[in-house]
Parts: structure tokens; C-alpha cells; sequence
């Protein structure tokens, strides 16, 4: 028989295995996988969430422009009133879609809320003054539905008021006689809490409005001169 030989041929590859990674090293490995993973999972359901997010707040405007229309069709309101009533809820929509603090005061379902965004973060009911004409030594004063948007002019706590002509010709001047908070809209109008048990204002001031102390206390921290005031 041949003689079996154990030595390569002359001129043939040599042939020698890798050595192993490390274990560590195929834990890394093993470790980047998975972060990569989840990550561009998260990624995937943070894009659809967003999309989602778009898709729904196109929807939505034209639903409430709709609902807008149907509720302004069946109101009896005059071409400057309808104006107003329209600006007031225009507005209202385009600030659901913003980051800001704003009110709302529906007249009709008299509610009063307060917002962040989209957000309800108050709700109330609230008193509206009534519209009505009030003379006085010979001088008149009318006091119309107040409606459309308006920003808060000012606001005091603990107001000392100087009672109008129209309701006490000797016009004294009441500690709280709008109540302990009251917020300033402009033309005289207010947001106001209860009267002080020695004004002589009962409830709401006419065309004005009256929540409890409690609401306007919760949210007046947020309310600055300049917060929008969406009244419909």
C-alpha cells in the first residue's frame, strides 16, 4: 500500500478557521439588533400617531363650520348681529387648533368654559345679563347681547366699584360691588362673580356676565390682559 502522508501538498492553501467573537461582543451585537428594533417601531407608530393627528383635525373643521351653519340658520338675529355671533364662533373654532388658554361663553346653553387648546379645562354654568334700556336723569343707556371675540382688557380682585348713574344717581362707591373677582371685556362689559350682599347690583350686571367665585378663582391664575374671549 502507499504510504499515507499527513502533510499538505506542496503548494496547497492553508486552511485555518476564524477564531470565535468574543461573547461579549456578540451581546452588543445582539443588543444593537434589538435597539434598532424597537426603535424604528417607535418611529413607525410616532409617524402614525401624528398622521392620524393631521387627518383628524382637517376632518373636524369643516364638521363644526357645518354645525356652526345649521345653529346660525336657525337663530332670528340681525345682519350686525349675525356678524358678530358668526366672528365670535369662527374664532373659536381656529383656536381649538392652537396652544393657548381662551373662554367661551355660550349664551344659549349659558356655559362658560375654559380652554387650553381643544382642552376643557373648566366648566360652568354662568348667568348672562339681560339686554335692556335703563334711564336716569334725563340720559339713557342700552345695554345690547354682547357677542364675537374680544380680548380681557384687565382684572382686579377685591374691586371697589363705583356704582353706575343709571342705578344710584349718588353713585357710591361698593367694596366687591361686582363681586370679588371681575374680568373687563371692553365697552364696560365684565365677567364678574356674585355681588357683595351690600351692592346694589342683583346678579349679573346687564349685558355682562356672573359665574361662581369658585370657577373664576380655579382658572385666574391663566387669564392675563389679552386672553381671548369667544362669546356665541
Amino acid at each position: 500500500m502507499p504510504e499515507r502522508r499527513d502533510d499538505p501538498r506542496p503548494g496547497a492553501s492553508d486552511r485555518r478557521s476564524f477564531p470565535r467573537p468574543p461573547l461579549w461582543l456578540n451581546l452588543i451585537l445582539l443588543l444593537l439588533g434589538v435597539a434598532g428594533f424597537l426603535y424604528a417601531r417607535y418611529d413607525r407608530e410616532r409617524v402614525s400617531q401624528k398622521f392620524a393627528r393631521v387627518l383628524a383635525e382637517e376632518a373636524r373643521t369643516p364638521a363644526d363650520v357645518k354645525t356652526l351653519k345649521d345653529e346660525l340658520s336657525a337663530i332670528d338675529l340681525s345682519r350686525t348681529e349675525l356678524q358678530r355671533e358668526l366672528e365670535g364662533r369662527m374664532k373659536f373654532v381656529a383656536s381649538l387648533k392652537s396652544e393657548n388658554f381662551y373662554l367661551s361663553i355660550d349664551t344659549r346653553g349659558q356655559r362658560l368654559r375654559f380652554y387650553y387648546g381643544d382642552t376643557v379645562l373648566r366648566d360652568d354654568a354662568i348667568t348672562v345679563g339681560e339686554a335692556k334700556t335703563m334711564n336716569a336723569n334725563g340720559r339713557t343707556w342700552t345695554f345690547v347681547p354682547l357677542k364675537g371675540a374680544f380680548p380681557v382688557e384687565g382684572k382686579v380682585v377685591g374691586f371697589a366699584w363705583r356704582v353706575p348713574e343709571w342705578l344710584d344717581p349718588n353713585r357710591p362707591v361698593v367694596p366687591n360691588g361686582l363681586g370679588k373677582y371681575v374680568l373687563f371685556l371692553p365697552n364696560g362689559y365684565v365677567i364678574h362673580t356674585p355681588p357683595a350682599e351690600g351692592s346694589p347690583l342683583q346678579g349679573a350686571k346687564p349685558g355682562s356676565f356672573m359665574v361662581s367665585e369658585e370657577t373664576l378663582a380655579a382658572i385666574w391664575p391663566r387669564i392675563h390682559k389679552g386672553t381671548p374671549v369667544y362669546i356665541y
